[in-house]
């Protein structure tokens, strides 16, 4: 027995020491408990300073001209004391969000041992564990970020706060303070928002559907879904019959279904600017508390202009979407769509649609930079690329033409070997140069506008050109003070040039062609515009892009599920809508020149009548290379893969002319119906032909900033 007991008492030993130190270990643990507990409670505020400190970082935007457009954050009713809460919004509350509320110390081991025994069951986290305490001290000094030490220091805090607060006046900050959804704290500001009035006489089901916002305050709230909001009342009101709180026949008694919400203020198109502008500000400033006045660049004539113009011009059942930029790339007016009621979705900045023609301005670019000049000589004739052969709308070449006439009249053989020539990788680094942030492909097909790109980046890129070839980053906020301190203003970098001057005077050229000869013709307003329209195959999205007078304007339209509209085209509901919005909005600027004056294709392209009104774009299929697949009916789908290109020769609106006679004489020419003489063009672009000197023949090459003296 002796030696039994010797062989024993090591691990009895053992177990003793192993006790006494975990024994030991939880002493002192709860020490450091009481002590970090009593430290907490002595560094938390007052009751008072609790009741005033602000719920949320209150932010008010202003226009341009100062006047406020909106506020936002979080809005914020009367502190409703203790006593003046109904009685059914708190028993709602306690019995939803911590039924022990008055029985634990600020933290409830019972509930946390319940919602991990249903997370074991269920494999993921359920119910949470956290009493109304804790909700508090995370809502009022702590992130909701999900890790230990946030939980410890929560923990913490709200045993602190048990410790220096009574139930009620707990109960009472926690129904001024949390957030309800909507932008809503503390439940008179949620009462005012959905029921239209104050929280001191809720009704018991309007107690239930405001205590049921707590849990997920996006999913449950009426305005968003309504019928989730009555199912998560009807799991509050059986909660309190549960508690006690309420009988059975008041339960019976209660119609959530039958509450009456109050109206949705109505939203208009600058919630598509300031939901853009906005969330800028985490990068621009760090304050998070302070509220913040905000001051931007949105003009509000002009962006109740552009609405108006969208919502005229826009064919039924599509959407459209424009974006302004002053000459610095402030954002004088952008709309996402139609209705921002109906839909938030922002057009501008974040639909990425094909520009079909649009996209020439790169390839023309990278053509001028290397080299070419808008007179120079080129041959509109069959070619392939890589098997992809490129045809234009005439089905016709018109053999050696201008770059101007091609630009004017968008051959598209001539834009795919100006694409071969200096590189469809060249066409894409000046995409990318200019401002284009989406994936731009370097098929050969490319240049017909086959890669997807943003409103907001083909207005940026166009409006680099009007700056002379300096970048022009669109911003939409001024400045920022907080507390009356000025804690950002916006600086506007000058300092980086895209392409020489020459280049961009060049662009410029052949966009006031692009104009004054007819696809663009209906954006024609008074004084000088260069622009380029875009449309692409089965006239699935119209664009026009343009510039006057310092303003930068793009306009694109279409359907969200990309189906055909028939009869959209760049040159006809995009252009109107660009005239319609810049004639108020250049009306009060100067009428400016540019460097270049308006020169003309050649005569044997001058546009007939149907140049006047436009024509659809013909369409040509590749598959994912690039190469050619078989055309397919507009009215049906691309299938097996393959990708519907929307090539754009839209602007190619009169048939080439017919080919000389064989003895050499060009048959007789058939005249305008309107002589695009001098007068004419005087007309359009608002010179007054008796005091600007005469133009050069039309023939003779215009001169540009840094051209060289011919040898």
């Amino acid at each position: 027995m002796a030696r039994s007991r010797t062989v024993r008492s090591p691990w009895r030993r053992r177990l003793i020491l192993s006790i006494k130190l975990l024994l030991t270990l939880f002493v002192l643990a709860l020490v450091a408990l009481v002590v970090a507990v009593y430290i907490a409670r002595s560094q938390l505020p007052s009751f008072d300073q609790l009741k005033s400190s602000p719920n949320g970082q209150m932010i008010r935007v202003h226009a341009a001209d100062g006047s406020v457009i909106v506020s936002m954050g979080p809005s914020f009713g009367e502190w409703l004391p203790y006593n003046q809460i109904p009685a059914v919004m708190r028993d709602a509350t306690v019995s939803v969000e911590d039924r022990r509320f008055r029985r634990h110390p600020g933290v409830d081991p019972i509930g946390i041992a319940r919602s991990v025994q249903i997370r074991l069951e269920r494999g993921r986290w359920v119910q949470g564990g956290s009493t109304i305490t804790q909700q508090l001290a995370r809502n009022v000094f702590l992130s909701s970020t999900k890790k230990f030490g946030r939980k410890f220091r929560e923990w913490i805090l709200a045993l602190a706060m048990e410790r220096k607060f009574t139930k009620d006046q707990i109960l009472e900050l926690y129904l001024n303070k949390v957030y309800y959804g909507g932008g809503a704290y503390g439940i008179d500001a949620a009462a005012r928002k959905f029921f239209g009035h104050g929280a001191d006489h809720l009704s018991l089901s309007e107690a239930a559907v405001i205590a049921g916002l707590v849990k997920a305050p996006s999913n449950y709230s009426p305005t968003a879904d309504a019928e989730a909001a009555v199912g998560r009342a009807g799991v509050v009101i059986k909660t309190m019959v549960e508690t006690g709180a309420i009988s059975a026949s008041e339960a019976a008694e209660a119609d959530p279904e039958a509450l009456k919400l109050a109206p949705e203020p109505r939203q208009n198109s600058v919630r598509y600017f300031t939901d853009w502008a906005l969330p800028q500000l985490d990068m621009l400033i760090d304050e998070q508390q302070a509220p913040l006045e905000v001051w931007t660049t949105l003009d509000l004539g002009m962006q109740r202009d552009a609405d108006a113009a969208i919502r005229a011009n826009a064919p039924a059942g599509a959407q459209g979407a424009l974006v302004a930029l002053d000459r610095d790339g402030a954002v004088r007016a952008m709309v996402g769509g139609k209705d921002y009621v109906a839909s938030i979705y922002n057009r501008a900045t974040q639909a990425v649609r094909q520009p079909g023609s649009a996209f020439k301005l790169f390839v023309y670019l990278a053509a001028l930079e290397a080299g070419h000049k808008p007179e120079d000589s080129i041959v509109d004739e069959p070619v392939t690329i890589g098997g992809w052969t490129p045809r234009n709308d005439s089905r016709r070449n018109s053999g050696p033409v201008s770059l101007r006439t091609a630009f004017a009249y968008s051959l598209n053989t001539v834009a795919a070997k100006l694409g071969q020539e200096v590189g469809f990788s060249t066409v894409a680094d000046m995409a990318r140069r200019f401002g284009i942030t989406t994936t731009v492909n370097t098929h050969p097909s490319m240049v017909l506008g086959t890669s997807e790109v943003r409103l907001i980046d083909m207005t940026r890129a166009f409006a680099s050109v009007a700056a002379k070839g300096v970048a022009v980053t669109p911003y939409g906020i001024t400045r920022v003070t907080a507390n009356g301190q000025t804690i950002y203003t916006h600086e506007v970098d000058r300092s980086h040039v895209l392409v020489a001057p020459y280049v961009a005077a060049q662009m410029t050229d052949l966009l006031q062609t692009a104009v004054n000869t007819g696809t663009g013709r209906a954006a024609q307003i008074g004084r000088p515009v260069a622009g380029k329209t875009g449309t692409t195959t089965a006239s699935k999205d119209g664009w026009f892009m343009g510039f006057s007078s310092g303003i930068t304007t793009g306009v694109w339209m279409g359907r969200d599920d990309a189906k055909p509209i028939a009869g959209l085209h760049g040159g006809t509901a995009p252009a109107r809508a660009w005239a319609a919005f810049m004639k108020p909005a250049t009306a009060s600027r100067p009428i400016e020149q540019f460097d270049t004056q308006v020169t003309l294709p050649e005569w044997q392209l001058e546009p007939d009548e149907e140049s006047y009104y436009g024509q659809p774009d013909n369409g040509t299929y590749v598959d994912e290379d690039g190469g050619p697949v078989d055309a397919v009916p507009s009215e049906q789908p691309v299938q097996d893969g393959g990708v519907q290109t929307e090539t754009t020769t839209s602007e190619v609106l009169r048939p080439a002319p017919p080919s000389p006679t064989e003895d050499g004489d060009a048959p007789e020419q058939r005249q305008p119906p309107q002589q695009l003489n001098q007068d004419w063009i005087d007309r359009v672009t608002g010179r007054d032909s008796s005091r600007t000197p005469p133009p050069a023949p039309r023939r003779a090459p215009p001169t540009y900033p840094g051209d060289r003296p011919t040898q």
